[in-house]
């Protein structure tokens, strides 16, 4: 059975058309039912009055072959009307006396209908008749106004019965008051044509309850209905406990995906991560050749720095150089490729675009930015006790590059290939401490940002011509690029100076030796001080 419901419910949930229409055929179905309840009714009440009155007429017409027909006939055609006719030979009673029989009549057969003769002028041989507040006020209310279709009506009854019960007068006719006022036991004798003599009164009594089952059509519907509601209320609260629990599980389930995805963010460039989790770029292998600017740095003499450090300290000022380095990335909108050891490799133009302009000058912001971050840094760290901080290189090139998701259908890395990609880290290897080169293709794009000096062409495998490196000398954009590094070269002359790596101790031999160059470059000899 309960398969059985659960497949029902199973199939209206998945086919909410015949829902509704089921619907609409019970609504449709409450009239016909009602209907159909009616007419039950209608001809149970019909039959029913019809027996009772079948039963009465039986009755009366048994009442009136014993006590009018058979006496006249035992008479030998002589009768007379008397309220005391069954002591008379041959006599039949009269009117109020038949009334009165008649009630005793119909009362005995036990039916949910009585009838009553009353009247408050009673023949003196016969009891006083005994009347309610409702019969006496009837009566005096006919006397008041006496008509022949003058009625009253009581209905009383409780929870589970009704009764009504219905007054007419009883009209003296000529025969009547002849009778009446000439009778010697009459109690009143200047009775007239037209007077109320007293009422007559129909009693009927219905049980509710007989008639309960006269609605079994509508009681079966609301049985169906009632069937169909709690049916449709289970389904309700099942859809709402299975909801809640899909909720639960929902929330679980993106509870525990962005868990998942902040984890995965921290291995994702933001711009890739948007764009995959965005749904803008499928996880397939798949590059495209688009032009880039591309940034590399790396530190210099790392490999000489980490064995003077303890691992773990090394390791502290590796992620504090690399943390520092993405936040400037991040906010230059520069797509963070990877981390080769102590090497970082970045690019502008893909996924997210400015413009090559714009790409190129975002990049030059950038390394502007991170040499000026590290100059800080070098000082914080030195007051840590480091003795010979981090210094970076910074090399950049544009050009066209392979770019996209490369490798296997199970593993695949977001990332760039390309000989242009291979010059930005040769020109990172030809920077000073703490400086830096660009090609001359980016330099073109620039060239309003910076201040830069030329150096010797090189070449490079898979470039067929040769590159001139440009070393950026100074930024005069919105901020000065104010290094702490000196670096100049000449024929003859080479200068080299980095004053945050220069300890306090050997500050003033420098400075004399500097003194000294100066003046010679003068042509003055020195004087010392």
């Amino acid at each position: 059975m309960n398969t059985t419901m659960g497949s029902i419910i199973r199939h209206f949930l998945a086919r909410p058309i015949w829902f509704a229409v089921a619907i609409v055929v019970s609504l449709a179905l409450l009239p016909v039912a009602v209907w159909l309840d009616l007419r039950q009714l209608s001809d149970t009440v019909l039959r029913t009055q019809a027996d009772s009155l079948n039963s009465m007429i039986t009755d009366i017409r048994g009442y009136y072959a014993k006590n009018v027909a058979g006496r006249v006939l035992a008479s030998d055609g002589k009768t007379v009307t008397a309220h005391n006719y069954r002591d008379i030979p041959g006599a039949i009673p009269i009117p109020a006396t038949l009334s009165l029989e008649l009630g005793d009549v119909i009362g005995r057969r036990g039916e949910n209908i009585t009838y009553r003769f009353l009247s408050d002028y009673v023949f003196k041989s016969r009891e006083p008749h005994r009347m309610d507040a409702f019969e006496r006020d009837a009566l005096k209310a006919f006397r008041g106004a006496p008509s022949e279709d003058a009625t009253r009506l009581d209905l009383t009854g409780s929870l589970f019965d009704r009764k009504i019960r219905l007054v007419a007068p009883v009209i003296m006719a000529e025969a009547c008051v002849a009778c009446h006022n000439s009778h010697p036991e009459s109690p009143k004798r200047d009775w007239k044509v037209g007077d109320v003599r007293g009422i007559q009164e129909v009693e009927v009594e219905q049980k509710i309850a007989n008639n309960l089952f006269a609605f079994k059509y509508l009681l079966i519907y609301f049985l169906f209905a009632g069937m169909a509601g709690a049916t449709f209320a289970t389904m309700q609260w099942r859809q709402s406990h299975m909801f809640k629990r899909m909720n639960a599980e929902l929330e679980e389930a993106n509870s525990f995906l962005a868990a998942v995805s902040m984890k995965i963010s921290k291995y994702l460039s933001p711009q890739v991560y948007r764009s995959i989790f965005s749904g803008e770029r499928d996880v397939v292998i798949s590059t495209e050749r688009k032009k880039l600017t591309i940034f590399f740095s790396d530190i210099k003499d790392f490999t000489m720095t980490s064995e003077r450090l303890q691992p773990e300290e090394l390791t502290r000022l590796l992620n504090e150089y690399f943390t520092e380095m993405s936040k400037i990335a991040h906010e230059h909108g520069a797509t963070l490729d990877k981390f080769i050891g102590d090497a970082i490799l970045a690019f502008f133009g893909d996924p997210e675009t400015r413009g090559e302009r714009e790409d190129a000058r975002a990049c030059v912001k950038m390394a502007v930015a991170m040499q000026e971050r590290m100059a800080t840094l070098n000082e914080e760290w030195r007051s840590r006790g480091i003795e010979q901080p981090f210094q970076t290189r910074i090399g950049i090139n544009s050009g066209y590059c392979n770019v996209g998701n490369f490798g296997s259908a199970e593993r695949m890395d977001y990332t760039i290939i390309g000989a242009e990609a291979n010059l930005a880290a040769r020109l990172e290897s030809i920077a000073e401490p703490g400086g830096i080169v660009l090609s001359y293709e980016t330099y073109a794009l620039v060239g309003d940002l910076v201040r830069a000096r030329p150096l010797e062409p090189i070449s490079l495998k898979g470039i067929s011509r040769s590159v001139v490196p440009y070393v950026v000398e100074d930024y005069i954009g919105e901020v000065q690029f104010t290094r702490s590094v000196i670096n100049e070269h000449v024929e003859g002359a080479r200068i080299f100076l980095d004053v945050a790596q220069v300890r306090e101790a050997e500050r003033e031999r420098l400075r004399q030796a500097l003194l000294k160059a100066i003046h010679q470059l003068q042509g003055d000899r020195p004087r010392m001080s």
